[in-house]
């Protein structure tokens, strides 16, 4: 009991209860083949295909996946000890954060070789950029900003949906101006302004994966945008499927036309 307590507390302070920003829902507009065995922790699109992180020590890689077929097309593996998290690409190179090792890996994009490591303080979760910085986010309610030349922390970006802290922010992917996050353990993304640190909005995706498949998955996480296209994907650690989804904002109910007053005779 003391256990399930705990855990109701961690979303309510994950996600506020009575969230001031409005909420959207979704449509599934295709389904893709996604590997179960992959611990999904970061998911980016490029030039037709998925790029993915995945976690677990032992188990965790760096891919590039076919997405019509789910087929794993390139892929490095890293050393036991590192857990893998949030990925992006930026400038020909690929980062990807490990979990608790407070260290990073930069790759090229096209051969996976790796270049060169950096350093950081605290966890790593999510990562994401809009071609200026660099966001990094740690499972707090800060996101971090760092130098796409010299991987360092510039900055800090407090989420708050109203006055309450947003924590527990985990993968992230920037959609046309915003930084979507996945909150961890929750079926929620929030969206938020970089300039503001503010959620401007929340995408509910409960019930995108079907409970036929409560077995052996884990929570939604992973993020990835096709700009040319328009297209959103989301996925979740040892789903079945990545789903393209829109999102789909709940119109405010119209106010009863008001009736014409009743003349006397």
């Amino acid at each position: 009991m003391r256990r399930w307590l705990q855990f109701l507390l961690l979303v309510a302070v994950a996600v506020p209860l009575f969230a001031e920003a409005p909420v959207a829902g979704y449509q599934v507009v295709r389904t893709y083949p996604h590997d179960r065995s992959a611990f999904t922790q970061g998911m980016e699109f490029h030039n037709g295909f998925l790029y993915e992180g995945t976690g677990l020590n032992g188990r965790s890689t760096l891919r590039k996946v076919e997405l019509a077929t789910g087929r794993v097309v390139q892929q490095i593996a890293l050393p036991y000890e590192y857990f893998g998290e949030g990925i992006t690409m930026l400038a020909g190179e690929i980062l990807q954060l490990t979990w608790q090792s407070q260290v990073g890996f930069v790759y090229g994009s096209t051969d996976f070789k790796l270049r060169r490591q950096f350093r950081y303080t605290g966890e790593g979760w999510g990562l994401t950029n809009n071609g200026r910085e660099i966001f990094f986010s740690d499972g707090s309610s800060t996101l971090r900003v760092l130098s796409p030349k010299t991987l360092t922390e510039v900055r800090r970006i407090r989420v708050t949906d109203g006055a309450a802290p947003v924590a527990q922010l985990n993968e992230l992917e920037v959609v046309e101006g915003e930084i979507l996050a996945n909150v961890w353990q929750s079926d929620r993304v929030a969206r938020i302004s970089p300039s503001t640190g503010k959620v401007v909005g929340w995408i509910d995706l409960r019930g995108l994966l079907s409970p036929i498949f409560s077995s052996g998955v884990d929570v939604l996480n992973g993020i990835a945008y096709d700009a040319a296209g328009k297209r959103l994907f989301v996925t979740g650690k040892l789903w079945p499927s990545v789903f393209e989804i829109k999102v789909v904002h709940k119109q405010a109910a119209k106010p009863a036309p008001k009736k014409a007053p009743k003349r006397e005779k």
